[in-house]
């Protein structure tokens, strides 16, 4: 019998849990330091009861220069200033004040009426719109991927070191590189698969499969840098996820609902871009609530198969294999 109140319970506490970045970050740098501090001190290392602490320590070693400064606040308001300030202000920027204040121009000058002005304007407003876009949009959010990657990682790594202590990696470089060449690919994919759940023409039950779908995802994206850095291959990942997908959908909810509020794919790609690394910093204060369900929610079974086929016809069976062991 599938316990509700279990279930509802795990929703919760993922909602809950997927908050808490938003007050880590205020206290996370300052932590780090303490540790850091505390590793400078001798003296204090022969505290009894402080193994743990020690061991924290311990993940720091090593590192020297701007390395050993914490960047947790500096990495959260740099992606707020590339993704909101720069490449959100500027799109809202342009459509929300420029087009309107040039249509007004061209009424001013053409009148209401004017099938010219309505012309021109028309043909001015798409070759405005195809420049911006091209010239503008389509570099600054190429570049903004890519630091945001970086940024995202520096985030997770000191985070998790702080959390946690030294990362893990997995046991060789090629099994590193197939896992997330994989693993990239299942994310497109579960992406693609997300959008078309969405064209149900059911009433209703397409924006909330779609939304699940999100929830599902979004969560894979803030624990994965977390899961990566403990040395769990893709296939454990997905298959945590799937087990105590009721604790996953209340993670990503509060992201999911906030990125869907707005029609535009690219205004919502910059909000998730600004609120994300919060969610990164949550992923790794969180606890994940287990065994609340009996039934694992198998969405990412048609992916994994796509993604096999794909890579044994194009790289081999390698890489497949370590994502086919799940099944």
């Amino acid at each position: 019998m599938v316990n509700l109140m279990a279930m509802a319970h795990a929703v919760y506490r993922g909602v809950v849990d997927s908050l808490k970045g938003t007050v880590a970050i205020f206290y996370l740098d300052t932590r780090i330091k303490e540790r850091l501090q505390l590793h400078a001190s001798p003296a204090r290392e022969q505290t009894s009861g402080r193994r743990k602490e020690l061991s924290r320590r311990d993940s720091l070693k090593g590192l020297s220069g701007d390395q050993v400064q914490p960047k947790v606040m500096k990495r959260v308001l740099e992606c707020c200033v590339l993704n909101g300030g720069v490449c959100l202000c500027s799109i809202l920027f342009f459509y929300g004040a420029l087009l309107p204040a040039l249509n007004c121009a061209f009424h001013a000058v053409f009148g209401d009426s004017s099938s010219v002005g309505q012309l021109a304007w028309g043909w001015l407003k798409v070759c405005l719109s195809w420049i911006f876009s091209i010239f503008w949009v389509l570099p600054l959010l190429l570049l903004s991927k890519v630091v945001n990657s970086l940024w995202f990682q520096d985030i997770a790594d000191w985070a998790f070191r702080y959390k946690r202590g030294r990362p893990q990696q997995l046991s060789s470089i090629s099994k590193m590189i197939a896992d997330s060449l994989f693993s990239v690919l299942v994310q497109a994919l579960f992406l693609g698969q997300t959008l078309v759940v969405g064209l149900l023409p059911i009433v209703f039950l397409g924006e909330v499969l779609s939304l699940v779908h999100l929830c599902m995802l979004y969560s894979l994206y803030a624990f994965e840098y977390k899961w990566c850095n403990m040395g769990w291959e893709l296939h454990q990942r997905l298959t945590f996820i799937e087990n105590n997908w009721p604790y996953f959908l209340g993670f990503g909810l509060p992201l999911a609902v906030v990125t869907s509020l707005h029609p535009s794919y690219v205004i919502s790609g910059c909000i998730f871009s600004v609120l994300f690394p919060l969610f990164i910093v949550s992923g790794n204060e969180a606890e994940p609530v287990t065994g609340a369900c009996d039934f694992p929610l198998q969405l990412f079974s048609l992916v994994i198969y796509a993604s096999n086929a794909i890579f044994n016809q194009t790289i081999g069976p390698k890489p497949a294999d370590t994502a086919a062991t799940r099944r």
